[in-house]
């Protein structure tokens, strides 16, 4: 909710610390999670491990956004707009990735001639 100084029940700044801390422990993770990639079979492909630091580099843009637009929120109302947006928006675009990752795996499981 955006600050304002009239408003006793103004949390900005506590819901800005908050969102900081959140986003600082998702680098982390993400951090953990792009050097398991690097290490497993897996995603030993190029293509694929490019594939996935795209995802987790746009996933962790969108949360930031999402982290950002909320603290501006004005009211409840805006709050609940933002959230719904925001869930909609991210069940997109995993089914997204999940449909591209799908067709970049059968593609490298594909028998390749030689």
């Amino acid at each position: 909710m955006a600050n304002d100084s009239n408003n006793p029940f103004s949390i900005s700044d506590m819901m800005q610390q908050s969102f900081e801390q959140s986003r600082k422990a998702m680098e982390n993770c993400m951090d953990l999670f792009q050097k398991n990639l690097k290490t497993s079979p897996w995603f030993a492909s190029s293509d694929l491990n490019k594939q996935m630091q795209g995802y987790m580099d746009t996933n962790l843009a969108a949360a930031s956004d999402f982290t950002r637009k909320l603290s501006q929120a004005k009211d409840f109302s805006e709050f609940w707009r933002i959230q719904s947006e925001f869930v909609g928006s991210q069940w997109k675009a995993f089914a997204e990735q999940t449909k591209e990752l799908g067709q970049t795996l059968t593609k490298g499981a594909m028998p390749r001639d030689s």
